[in-house]
């Protein structure tokens, strides 16, 4: 009798059912399993691209606002073997430009304020798409695996019935193999989702925060390159 109820629930264990059901059923799991994974490879790469766009942040911040000299900066960040991420791409690309067109000369306050704007914002563009790459994969998966998991039970529950309808007599040791491998895509489903959706409002409340801090970064930059521009209009209209 113990030997009969051990062997019962060892056929009842969830790789023994996931081995049983139907080719379909199986097809679904290994879709939710690998969306699981990929899942969960995003949520790490992403998760450590946010923490050191972070720390690039607080540092440039710092070296930003200290009261140094700006093209010492800007050597300093243009000579890295790294390319610079975040916001120090942004202060590049727009103090480059700034640079770009004081030295062509001839260019007025508001034409070097557009165009060092143009600049960044060309950059703050590139920064916002890294920051929202792969979240609409966390997105998808968020939403999509449930379905497809219950597509996979509501498949699996119906060739069981099918499967009970040429049977004389029926009972709960009967049903319950066929039910249980069926619940098991619901379940898949739902590992997937839980952590995608979790992941994805996360990545999606701190990619925004970044780029708020990015585009005040930027007004900042243009404020301080338009009484530059201004403060050198004046000097230049000084008597002789």
């Amino acid at each position: 009798m113990n030997e009969n109820i051990e062997l019962t629930t060892e056929s009842l264990s969830i790789f023994n059912l996931m081995l049983q059901a139907s080719l379909l059923v199986q097809v679904v799991m290994l879709i939710l399993i690998a969306a699981s994974l990929v899942s969960w490879v995003v949520i790490f790469s992403k998760a450590s691209l946010l923490k050191s766009l972070r720390i690039e942040a607080d540092r440039f911040e710092n070296d930003f606002w200290s009261g140094g000299d700006l093209n010492g900066l800007f050597k300093e960040l243009s000579n890295q073997s790294d390319d610079p991420i975040g916001m120090a791409s942004i202060f590049i690309q727009g103090y480059g430009e700034h640079e770009r067109l004081t030295q062509a000369g001839g260019v007025n306050k508001d034409d070097l304020v557009d165009g060092v704007h143009r600049a960044m914002r060309v950059a703050l563009s590139r920064e916002v798409e890294i920051l929202e790459s792969r979240l609409s994969f966390l997105a998808t998966v968020g939403s999509i695996s449930p379905y497809v998991g219950l597509f996979g039970t509501v498949w699996g529950i119906m060739n069981s019935f099918r499967s009970l309808g040429a049977m004389r007599s029926v009972s709960l040791a009967t049903v319950a193999p066929g039910i249980a491998e069926a619940l098991i895509a619901t379940a898949m489903g739902l590992f997937a989702a839980i952590p995608a959706v979790i992941a994805y409002n996360r990545f999606a409340n701190d990619s925004e925060a970044l780029i708020s801090r990015y585009e005040i970064f930027t007004e900042e930059f243009l404020s301080i390159v338009s009484r530059h521009a201004l403060s050198r209009g004046r000097n230049s209209k000084t008597p002789e």
